[in-house]
């Protein structure tokens, strides 16, 4: 059996991500556009890739105010880089998932990231007839990594932004 394509689904996938707020809680945000492609490979699944464009612009952290300044030329300028990307270079399958390494594009860097995969599951026949899967993934990256150095510090010592992101991702892909 040959490689089966599916297309991430953006109304059923989610990329969430949290960072820790002057040294006392974890903001919260996602990005809520995110298309990309999965090419699965039932008979060897170390042959399967996939690619993720994210909308740089979608991030939403609940906060207008914050939001903009995460937009700005301070941390992602989406204005010069209006996307982020991430393309697989290795998959490989272990009980219970699978780790996913791929060089991951954040403002113009490009930083080689591993993500822990649960599942994916049975592929299934949604109620239109297509066929579906899902899968869930975690990973963490160093925002300096990828030049998003901006931060302030804190009168009482430490800063005003975490350096580890910590990333969550719920995808649902349909068989083209």
């Amino acid at each position: 059996m040959s490689q089966i394509t599916y297309q991430i689904d953006p109304a059923h996938t989610s990329v969430h991500f949290s960072v820790r707020h002057m040294m006392v809680s974890n903001v919260r945000g996602e990005f809520g556009k995110v298309s990309g492609t999965v090419m699965f490979d039932p008979d060897n699944t170390a042959n399967s890739t996939v690619e993720a464009t994210i909308d740089a612009s979608s991030i939403a952290t609940r906060d207008d105010q914050r939001d903009t300044h995460l937009k700005s030329a301070d941390f992602l300028d989406v204005e010069k880089f209006p996307t982020i990307t991430f393309r697989s270079t290795k998959v490989e399958m272990h009980e219970g998932g699978a780790t996913l390494t791929g060089n991951l594009t954040i403002h113009g860097v490009t930083r080689e990231i591993v993500l822990d995969v649960e599942g994916s599951t049975q592929e299934i026949k949604d109620p239109w007839g297509k066929q579906r899967m899902g899968a869930s993934a975690t990973g963490k990256l160093s925002r300096k990594d990828f030049g998003l150095i901006w931060n302030a510090a804190l009168e009482t010592g430490g800063v005003l932004v975490g350096d580890e992101v910590k990333i969550n991702i719920d995808v649902e892909v349909v068989r083209a």
